[in-house]
């Protein structure tokens, strides 16, 4: 095995590995036998198709690909232990640059050195956590909105009033041209709650079925769409339906429902829920704040470009996944945006480098106060998991892995280190 080593900007160091012929051999009838198992040939068992039959059923460069992850899979580690003695951090980059029947197979890895941190301060910071508290209209807001969620409806015949839903078809336009995305068939409207822009709802009141309403409002300067703030929309709403809705009265009925037996005791329980969400917010802010201070006291050595650019995927996997997880589609979140993913990603990476900045810092201060996690707290994080997916063997198999498992070593290791962080700088008011 023949390998260059090269250093490249930003902390990062690329290994050029060469298999000879003879040494990657081996490697093809192990790529061989793994595409065969999972290829039916008629004729042939699992893992017994000749090559060449192989080949012409699949193509050979499928074959070569496969003996070619093979191959860097068992040499890869090698390969960096002989040849590099600083520490890694993140995931290799790997390009397989030579490929072929019968020649040597080449492949590049690009591997990222952890940056060199000097830590500043990063104890008595005297950071403020904010004291929070319920007020009785925020109660009130939430149990409005609980009663809304709960509430019946039945077709009226009169016309619109206060509190009924209706039913519309509507068209926008500005200057008379139909307005892009304004036009929507059965859409709900609740009278006495602000739709689309204030005082929408309003004028809709007096209306009957099939009347048809046009008027015009003016959209705030501030609102978010930028095409329309500051611009008067002309309206024209046809009325499809009209329902009389009742919320139901906050009573024993209403509060069994949430496994609660008095209207007092729920009312109780929305406000110490509000707390809660409210102290769990206090202290993520001062959290953040915190971590701002201590980055802001730190050097740092050249952070390798590869780590922030996997930072930023990662944290446009999570928004993907936070816009989905609320009904949303991610491609239509982008289109409100009016950006393409490439240029979001770009937007994400000032916060990336914070966060591998973070992540740095985090790491040294573990390695400084010798804050680890034990062996059985590690065990009992994969035991939770695993109970999550009993019947899923692909993923219990990852979750069983080695690369899994520092993960969780990791995890467990930062959460750690951030408790003390703010038992050593956060105080509540």
């Amino acid at each position: 095995m023949n390998i260059t080593k090269k250093d490249l900007t930003k902390a990062q160091i690329e290994l050029t590995v060469e298999l000879s012929v003879e040494e990657f051999q081996p490697y093809i009838k192990r790529g061989v036998e793994k595409v065969s198992r999972e290829v039916k040939i008629e004729g042939f068992r699992p893992g017994k198709a000749p090559y060449e039959i192989l080949k012409s059923k699949i193509g050979e460069m499928t074959i070569l690909e496969e003996s070619a992850r093979i191959a860097i899979d068992k040499t890869l580690d090698q390969a960096i232990k002989e040849n590099i003695a600083e520490q890694l951090v993140g995931q290799p980059q790997i390009n397989i640059t030579k490929l072929a029947l019968d020649n040597p197979l080449e492949y590049k890895v690009i591997l990222a050195l952890l940056p060199q941190v000097k830590l500043g301060d990063y104890k008595n910071l005297q950071i403020k956590q904010a004291k929070v508290e319920v007020k009785s209209d925020e109660v009130d807001k939430l149990i409005s909105q609980l009663r809304e969620m709960r509430s019946s409806e039945k077709i009226s015949e009169t016309a619109v009033k206060e509190n009924n839903k209706v039913i519309v078809d509507l068209e926008m336009f500005i200057d008379k041209v139909p307005l892009e995305g304004g036009q929507g068939k059965g859409t709900s409207v609740i009278i006495g709650k602000n739709f689309v822009v204030p005082g929408f709802d309003q004028k809709l009141i007096g209306a009957n079925k099939d009347d048809v309403r046009e008027f015009n409002l003016l959209y705030p300067a501030d609102f978010h769409q930028a095409n329309l703030a500051g611009r008067l929309v002309d309206f024209r709403v046809k009325v499809k339906e009209i329902y009389q809705r009742e919320l139901p009265e906050v009573n024993e009925d209403f509060v069994k429902g949430f496994g609660l037996k008095t209207a007092a005791e729920f009312k109780e329980n929305i406000k110490k829920s509000l707390l809660a969400e409210k102290e769990h917010e206090a202290e993520r802010q001062a959290e953040v704040a915190m971590l701002e201070k201590i980055i802001s006291q730190c050097k740092f050595g050249d952070i390798p470009e590869m780590l922030v650019d996997h930072e930023a995927k990662v944290m446009m996997s999570e928004l993907e996944h936070s816009v989905e997880s609320q009904g949303g589609k991610f491609v239509d979140y982008l289109s409100h945006l009016k950006k393409t993913s490439e240029q979001l990603l770009l937007d994400l990476l000032p916060d990336a480098i914070k966060r591998v900045k973070v992540s740095l810092i985090i790491r040294e201060i573990a390695r400084l106060e010798k804050i680890a996690a034990t062996e059985q707290e590690v065990n009992q994080e994969i035991e939770a998991v695993l109970k999550q997916y009993v019947d899923k063997q692909d993923i219990i198999e990852r979750i069983k892995s080695l690369a899994y498992r520092e993960y969780v070593i990791n995890n467990l290791t930062s959460r750690k280190v951030v408790k003390e962080l703010k038992e050593w700088n956060v105080s509540k008011n």
